[in-house]
């Protein structure tokens, strides 16, 4: 039950993104290899000649660690020990910390990544594929992540925060919980929900590890491996990254010149790199380096450190570095086996100005798989939809253009004046032949009225169109009404949804549902009709 769309017909898409997966040449300097399932073979072989056994031992080792006192999955565990072996790849996505997941597209991130792992692993036997979800754990934009969305309802987390919000305490969350108690309702779906919130947020000390048991307790089941790469042991694999960044500003060079061209070809820059891309992450604070004559300094701070003394800090304490947006994919790449990344439009956009800097550091550029795009509908929706005769696809339209199709189709007056137009040329090109047998100034005198008339009917049809949807308005209100259902605030469901807002009726299909439909390399928007069960509220 499920129908899909390009994603340039959305709408939601930036020409860069549809122009990448579209395969257009003028992009191809800017990627690796196109992820298809046959380019991996390339992929997997460049990879295994740069990635070292020593990395692995290191990255096992930082894994277990991380999931001691979690229940891992058979699954899980597995992934995990064959990681050890040379054979053994990842397949990538990274998100925030947000509250309770953050929005719907949470859940297709990973599953995009799961699915990826699974179909490569029938397609290259040989190899194992993990699929790892990176936690953004250094980030330090609390307002971003700290809310999630229920039924139009926000619920916030409040609190005073600042560093790297994975270190934050979980401590004031109780009357969030009791909130959450009152709203999701008393079904079997919403008695889980409320007791999943309560366990990640109540029984764990920081966000960092709250989030982890949340999507271990999701998805663990299938296998997924979440990191943290908040990690000193980790970090000192990429210090000598970090010191070429504080010397040379390898990133900023090579980036700056991939935007550049990317700007030149008429698109957008999302990114825009500093001279030094590191964080100073200390003591609950995560500020950026900054270079002046010869010394580094933190700012809002009054660290300040000579070039001698910051290279020794970094051999020394390699974890009181951050990556920001520019380096994270270096270090990610550096530390994990790792073939490709999956994520959404606007990442994928930053990583299409990175290129030319890993070539520089000598670190393989993964392949860019855009992730997944879906909205959800009941089957109830779905024979609402039938019965105005209307198509899920003309709810990507704007408000203005489905309601102007919806009257077009269903007045009973023929409101498209196009044969008017033709049958308006006709007998205008009787008077052309004439101009033309006369002066210049004939002929434009013509051109002149039939552009007139021309205009005229246009503005008879908007004036007809205009007094149909008066006309129409009650039933325009009622395909309207399930667009701004699925649109909420015009935008994407997936952007503004919480999973549990469709758990609470779906519930543990939801999840199993989404690992069969979505197809990774299916570079279109999905529209999924949901058999929805009746529960009590």
């Amino acid at each position: 039950m499920a129908d899909c769309l390009p994603f340039r017909s959305t709408g939601f898409f930036s020409d860069l993104i549809s122009d990448y997966i579209e395969e257009k040449q003028n992009l191809k300097p800017f990627y690796n290899r196109f992820p298809s399932v046959d380019n991996f073979k390339d992929q997997l072989e460049e990879k295994s000649k740069s990635y070292t056994k020593d990395y692995r031992k290191g990255l096992v080792e930082v894994l277990n660690s991380q999931y001691a006192g979690l229940s891992t999955s058979e699954a899980t565990q597995s992934h995990i020990n064959s990681l050890s072996e040379n054979s053994a790849f990842t397949v990538t996505t990274g998100h925030q910390l947000n509250l309770f997941t953050g929005p719907l597209y949470f859940l297709y991130k990973i599953v995009s990544t799961i699915n990826l792992a699974k179909q490569l692993k029938e397609r290259y036997p040989d190899s194992s594929f993990v699929p790892v979800y990176w936690m953004a754990s250094e980030d330090h934009d609390f307002e971003e992540i700290n809310f999630f969305n229920f039924k139009h309802k926000k619920f916030q987390w409040e609190k005073e925060a600042e560093g790297a919000v994975g270190h934050l305490s979980t401590s004031g969350l109780e009357e969030l919980a009791k909130t959450i108690e009152k709203e999701f309702g008393k079904s079997e779906n919403a008695e889980y929900l409320k007791g999943l919130f309560k366990v990640a947020y109540l029984e764990h000390e920081t966000l960092a590890s709250a989030t982890q048991f949340l999507a271990n307790e999701l998805f663990g089941a299938y296998g997924l491996v979440i990191l943290d790469a908040d990690d000193a042991r980790l970090k000192a694999m990429f210090s000598r990254h970090m010191k070429n960044d504080l010397l040379y500003h390898t990133a900023f060079r090579q980036t700056e010149k991939q935007a550049h061209k990317l700007a030149d070809l008429g698109y957008n820059i999302q990114v825009n790199p500093r001279e030094i891309n590191l964080f100073y992450m200390h003591d609950g604070i995560r500020e950026r380096i900054v270079k002046q004559d010869d010394d580094y300094y933190v700012l809002e701070t009054e660290l300040r450190f000579s070039e001698q003394e910051i290279l020794d800090l970094v051999g020394e304490h390699p974890e009181r570095f951050s990556p920001n947006v520019v380096m994270r994919p270096l270090y990610q790449e550096v530390i994990l086996p790792n073939l490709a990344y999956i994520g959404g439009g606007g990442e994928l956009a930053y990583w299409l100005e990175l290129k030319s800097f890993f070539e520089a550091e000598n670190i393989t550029f993964p392949m860019l798989m855009l992730r997944n795009s879906v909205l959800l509908y009941s089957d109830k929706t779905a024979g609402k939809l039938k019965k105005l005769d209307t198509p899920v696809q003309d709810l990507f339209l704007t408000p203005e253009a489905l309601e102007a199709k919806q009257t077009r189709k269903n007045s009973s007056i023929e409101i498209d004046f196009e044969s008017q137009k033709k049958h308006l040329e006709k007998q205008f090109e009787d008077l052309f032949d004439l101009a033309n047998k006369t002066d210049h100034s004939f002929y434009g005198a013509v051109a002149a009225q039939e552009k007139k008339q021309k205009n005229g009917l246009d503005h008879l049809e908007k004036r007809l169109l205009k007094a149909q949807k008066l006309k129409l308005k009650s039933e325009n209100e009622r395909v309207l009404k399930l667009q701004r259902m699925l649109f909420p605030n015009q935008s994407l469901q997936e952007r503004t949804f919480n999973f549990s807002e469709i758990y609470v009726d779906y519930g543990e299909k939801l999840i199993p549902e989404l690992l069969e439909e979505l197809d990774p390399f299916q570079f279109e928007f999905l529209c999924l009709e949901l058999r929805i069960y009746n529960t009590k509220s």
